[in-house]
């Protein structure tokens, strides 16, 4: 966050309450999983397992392989695209949240979840730098360590007093998210996923635009 261009910064932002907006309809949808946060499938994971749930740990495991089958495809798309790398993965993210949409609205059920929790891993290709994810999009944790340890330089005089900020308002915008996901979920209940799909597709068309001014 501290390398990156403040349109880049909105653009994060903006992608971490599209994280948020879909972990809320997949969590409200299908019975408590997660579509992004895979700290929280991996617990089911490990519950199911150890209580003898065979479904929740099958679905779990299940998201768990699809997000990061979606980190795979992220790299592969990223290194394949070059400098067009950003808007060619948000492409790819676009392109799962329609997937999952036209599901939803045909079969509504756990393929959904898996298609959304490919896109999430996808999604956190967006941004790297040397190879590595460089800002972490469709999870908060480490926003939030980031955050607390800048607040405590600041705290001990370091000249950077500002450095939480950032990491604060990527944590904003995914609660946000989540609160229009799971507000869209009870109106709209599937339907929901074709606003996702907008702003998945905006995001792409102002990628695109970035990195044809650069």
């Amino acid at each position: 966050m501290q390398r990156t261009e403040p349109p880049l910064i909105v653009v994060a932002v903006l992608l971490a309450a599209l994280a948020g907006y879909v972990d809320a309809i997949a969590f409200t949808s299908l019975g408590g999983f997660f579509a992004s946060f895979m700290s929280g499938n991996s617990t089911r994971l490990g519950i199911g397992l150890g209580s003898g749930d065979a479904y929740a740990a099958k679905m779990a495991g299940g998201l768990i392989l699809s997000f990061v089958s979606g980190v795979i495809a992220a790299s592969v798309i990223a290194r394949a695209t070059g400098a067009r790398a950003r808007g060619a993965v948000m492409a790819a993210v676009t392109l799962l949240l329609l997937a999952a949409a036209i599901v939803a609205a045909v079969i509504p059920g756990p393929a959904v979840l898996l298609l959304l929790a490919c896109a999430m891993g996808v999604e956190n290709g967006v941004f790297t730098r040397d190879g590595e994810v460089s800002i972490g999009l469709t999870y908060m944790t480490g926003s939030l360590v980031r955050m607390g340890q800048k607040l405590g330089g600041a705290l001990m005089g370091d000249a950077d007093r500002w450095g939480w900020v950032p990491y604060l308002t990527l944590w904003i915008g995914f609660v946000a998210g989540a609160v229009s996901g799971a507000a869209s979920q009870w109106r709209w209940e599937w339907d929901a996923l074709w606003l996702a799909v907008l702003l998945a597709a905006a995001i792409t068309i102002v990628l695109v635009r970035l990195e044809r001014r650069a």
